[in-house]
């Protein structure tokens, strides 16, 4: 059976949709059976309202680039048709979830909020359980799995939810990393099985031998070992 997954963040004009903030951008990477499909999902968002300038310094969205970016009411179908029936996979899913909740409510078109149609799966509520007592914001995760996130001088949703497939699939099972962040795979594959293939021109490995000194301190060891009978290895 095909588990259907999106990883998803979003951008807001301020932390609270009850004061009014709104979501200004979406950004959304699929995964089918934890394999990237590229069916993604990314819209900015003109919010009809002023950014508040502690947003700005987090994500460098600013008033003047949304102006001609559609309203939500003009994306909002779409983007319920893409991860409805989803497992969403969403980092301190709660504020991301609650400002959906809240923009699709605006509408009053009928929208059901968004447990009564996705999975949500909260992957720093996963993150404080595998390492309690740890910082697991993204950064921390992406150093402490060994992730690139170099390019992530600011928030960003789309690169944000690319970088958090990556931490999610390090957490879930220690698939090879994806290098999100940089578009690129370092680990080539095949079609069929992902097998990781070793360059054709790569160097001869080296071949150490033991001394004579270590291997008579290997018998001397094999002797202590073997006091008791015969080992299975010397049979």
């Amino acid at each position: 059976m095909l588990k259907r997954q999106i990883v998803l963040d979003t951008e807001t004009t301020g932390i609270d949709p009850k004061a009014g903030h709104r979501i200004i951008e979406i950004g959304c990477v699929e995964l089918v059976n934890r394999r990237l499909t590229g069916n993604n999902f990314h819209v900015y968002i003109n919010p009809q309202r002023e950014i508040e300038e502690e947003a700005i310094d987090v994500h460098g969205i600013t008033n003047e680039f949304l102006r001609d970016k559609p309203l939500f009411h003009q994306v909002a179908q779409e983007f319920f048709d893409y991860i409805k029936g989803a497992e969403l996979v969403i980092h301190n899913a709660p504020f991301d979830v609650g400002f959906m909740d809240h923009e699709f409510a605006m509408l009053k078109q009928g929208f059901p909020v968004t447990h009564d149609y996705c999975e949500v799966l909260d992957t720093l509520v996963m993150a404080r359980n595998l390492h309690p007592g740890q910082k697991n914001n993204l950064d921390a995760l992406c150093r402490r799995y060994d992730i690139d996130n170099s390019k992530r001088t600011l928030h960003g949703a789309l690169l944000d939810s690319e970088i958090l497939a990556d931490v999610y699939l390090g957490m879930t099972g220690g698939q090879v990393k994806l290098n999100l962040a940089t578009g690129n795979d370092s680990n080539e594959q095949n079609d069929s099985g992902g097998i990781r293939r070793l360059a054709a021109d790569r160097p001869a490995l080296k071949v150490v031998k033991a001394t004579d000194e270590e291997l008579q301190a290997h018998l001397a060891r094999l002797q202590v070992v073997n006091k008791n009978g015969e080992t299975l290895w010397q049979n």
